[in-house]
């Protein structure tokens, strides 16, 4: 019997997967850091900044799921 250290392909991760994870990481972190300069009283472009990236990590994940569904 042999021990592989190596996981079995379907186990591995793909880039797709780590890359869809780390959008809704950003995704939450603009959110989150959009929230805390709300109740900070920042400027209006540290609110700009984070929406913008918010919206654009939330868009490019919709258009990864419709074109996955092909």
């Amino acid at each position: 019997m042999q021990h592989t250290t190596t996981p079995e392909p379907a186990d591995r991760l793909s880039s797709g997967d780590i890359a869809r994870t780390l959008l809704w990481m950003v995704v939450v972190a603009g959110a989150l850091a959009n929230m805390a300069a709300s109740f900070g009283g920042a400027d209006t472009w540290v609110h700009l900044v984070c929406g913008a990236i918010t919206v654009l990590c939330a868009g490019t994940l919709v258009v990864r799921n419709l074109r996955g569904r092909r």
